[in-house]
């Protein structure tokens, strides 16, 4: 849909993504010298500090930085959007661009919840980021990347701190099917030795959100400068990691917990292994199989029955 200066949104997007800025950033810079100094400065501060004012309405908005609504109205029309909302929506993604755990929180105490009203609002931003997935889902996308697992010698899933649940999980599941997959953990040395033993038969893959930590994104431009196949999986077309990796797919964190949501990325990580387990089905049964005679003559498993009996002798 073009708006009043004739740009596409997606056109918008990918400069933005080739840029390194949001879509709310590459819209100032573009409108430069229609602004006047007052309006830059407003956006300045807007931009700045994201995390006090992407949810606020336009009247609120602009008791806040103490112009009349008018301003913001005309501001945000100079820029080239046609309604608050989408405004506020370039102005959420740029928010999350910019996330941090102090900034959430600092953003969530400012609204007025209960928090039995909190906890629910929690669940609702998890099922709608799980409907954002689902509703943008690209599953050529992810087909494409089960091949390259199929076809890599060696897949190294990379993700730090929180992200490192993700990347142990996928990791494991790859293994499970009999792929060669390790998620490296520990300090950022043993991260850093580990992708220089990649080549280009091998595949890595970089797991973060938001600003993305910098010892993925390295991860990633190291293996990349080495040949190396990288797919990101994050939250934005224009986070660092989709921008580093030859090919990603989006997950919204979205949340108002300071540890973000992890909802949508592991269902999307389910849809991977998904994919990967269906791209050579007969060769995947045969592993599951084997795996699952020998955990019945480990015994593996609790026998309720049996275990218990034994506890008590």
């Amino acid at each position: 849909m073009a708006n009043k200066n004739g740009m596409n949104s997606q056109l918008l997007a990918g400069g933005a993504a080739g840029t390194g800025r949001t879509a709310l950033e590459t819209r100032v810079a573009q409108a430069q010298s229609r602004l006047n100094p007052s309006r830059r400065r407003l956006l300045r501060m807007i931009l700045e500090t994201p995390e006090d004012t992407y949810y606020l309405s336009s009247r609120e908005l602009a008791k806040h930085y103490g112009v009349d609504a008018a301003t913001i109205v005309r501001t945000i029309q100079v820029l080239g959007y046609r309604k608050f909302a989408e405004f506020v929506a370039d102005l959420r993604t740029h928010f999350v661009t910019h996330i941090t755990p102090y900034a959430v929180l600092k953003a969530a105490s400012k609204e007025k919840r209960t928090v039995a009203d909190r906890i629910r609002h929690n669940i609702e931003l998890d099922l709608r980021n799980l409907q954002a997935l689902q509703s943008a889902v690209d599953s050529e996308r992810i087909t494409a990347l089960s091949k390259r697992v199929k076809a890599a010698r060696r897949i190294l899933v990379v993700g730090i701190d929180l992200a490192a649940s993700l990347s142990w999980y996928l990791a494991y599941g790859l293994m499970t099917l009999g792929f060669a997959a390790e998620a490296p953990i520990g300090s950022s040395g043993n991260v850093q030795r580990r992708v220089r033993t990649l080549n280009s038969s091998d595949l890595l893959i970089a797991i973060s959100f938001g600003q993305c930590l910098r010892d993925t994104v390295d991860a990633a431009l190291r293996a990349k400068k080495q040949g190396v196949p990288t797919f990101g999986i994050t939250d934005s077309e224009t986070s660092p990691i989709a921008r580093v990796c030859n090919d990603s797919c989006f997950a919204s964190v979205t949340s108002p917990s300071f540890v973000g949501s992890y909802v949508a990325p592991f269902s999307l990580l389910g849809a991977i292994l998904t994919a990967c387990a269906h791209t050579q089905t007969a060769r995947v049964l045969e592993l599951l199989r084997r795996s699952e005679e020998e955990d019945r003559a480990d015994h593996r498993w609790y026998n309720a029955s049996k275990d218990s009996t034994e506890s008590l002798e």
